[in-house]
Parts: C-alpha cells; sequence; structure tokens
C-alpha cells in the first residue's frame, strides 16, 4: 500500500504563489507517475498535472506557463509550484500516484486533498 500526504495549501491573493508538497510512503518502490489534480465545487476532478519517475510531465492547458510539477525521487516526494495564481485555480488539490509503466497519468493511489482558495 502507499500512502499520500500532501501539504502547502492555503489563501492566496490572485497573482500570488504556492507550494504544495506531497510525500509519499510505504510500498513505493514500484510506483512509477506522481501528480496532482483538484477539484472545484461542482465540477468533476481534473489532471492538473504528472510527472514519471525518468521526468517526463505532463501539464493541463489551463495551467501550463504558471504551474510546474518537480519531483524528487530520494524524498519520494512530488511538488506542485504554482505562480499567478487565478481565482478559478481555487479547488481541493489531490496528490495521485500510480504503478503503471510509461507515460500514463497515476490515479491509483490518492491523497486526502489540500485546500487551495484564489481571492480576486
Amino acid at each position: 500500500q502507499v500512502q499520500l500526504v500532501e501539504s502547502g495549501g492555503g489563501l492566496v491573493q490572485a497573482g500570488g504563489s504556492l507550494r504544495l508538497s506531497c510525500a509519499a510512503s510505504g510500498s513505493i518502490s514500484s510506483i512509477n507517475a506522481m501528480g496532482w489534480y483538484r477539484q472545484a465545487p461542482g465540477k468533476e476532478r481534473e489532471l492538473v498535472a504528472f510527472i514519471t519517475r525518468s521526468g517526463s510531465t505532463n501539464h493541463a492547458d489551463s495551467v501550463k506557463g504558471r504551474f510546474a510539477i518537480s519531483r524528487d525521487n530520494a524524498k519520494n516526494t512530488v511538488y506542485l509550484e504554482m505562480n499567478s495564481l487565478k481565482p478559478e485555480d481555487t479547488a481541493v488539490y489531490y496528490c495521485a500516484a500510480g504503478r503503471q509503466s510509461g507515460y500514463i497519468r497515476p490515479n491509483q493511489y490518492w491523497g486526502q486533498g489540500t485546500q487551495v482558495t484564489v481571492s480576486s
């Protein structure tokens, strides 16, 4: 089993920045991709970004140029640097991990979520 613990959410003004972290523990040796999803009130959960163990990344069009995902394999931690935040970025952000090999979005293990609120 894999446990994911997120941190770094909070309240920020539009145009500001936040950095989310997600630390993985447990049976992590076979984890490939890790990533971030978000869910706003009344909306479906959507992929924000993911990164494979080898460092290949994918970012949603809505966050390209503003958000950047990175990973420290030695610390089993994935990060999401969020800049130029907009009110529409307000959501609960969930960390995810997966064992599937290749360039595949992770969706097997989930964190509890961290709230990000961007005020206008």
